[in-house]
């Protein structure tokens, strides 16, 4: 048990495909706290244990903004159930995941993150 994090990919004329997993976390709080929030900014959602399994669709000012709170390490702190600790070394699979996600975004999909816990 815990908290798995998910990049995936969607094709945008495929409607009914749950899409493809590219990137994947796992117990990275801060980062599923960064997600709420922009989900929150969204959609009104204050509720942090609705905020499962739940598409956070992310565009290319999205990704701006992740990585300029990862290289400045203001991602939010983030508690939950198995939700595991912080690992420094993180911040580098993010950096990965945002520059995986720009590319996908350049070759036409859609690239979204989704979370089980």
């Amino acid at each position: 048990m815990g908290l798995d994090m998910y990049g995936g990919k969607i094709r945008k004329e495929e409607t009914s495909c749950e899409g493809q997993v590219f990137f994947q976390w796992r117990c990275h709080p801060n980062l599923h706290g960064w997600m709420f929030g922009l989900h929150s900014a969204r959609t009104g959602c204050s509720d942090p244990f609705e905020f499962n399994m739940v598409r956070v669709f992310l565009g290319a000012a999205d990704l701006d903004a992740l990585e300029q709170a990862v290289l400045d390490e203001r991602l939010p702190h983030t508690v939950g159930f198995f939700f595991g600790e912080l690992d420094p070394d993180q911040a580098e699979e993010d950096l990965d995941f945002i520059a995986q996600a720009r590319a996908l975004i350049n070759d036409g999909w859609d690239v979204f993150y989704n979370s089980w816990w």
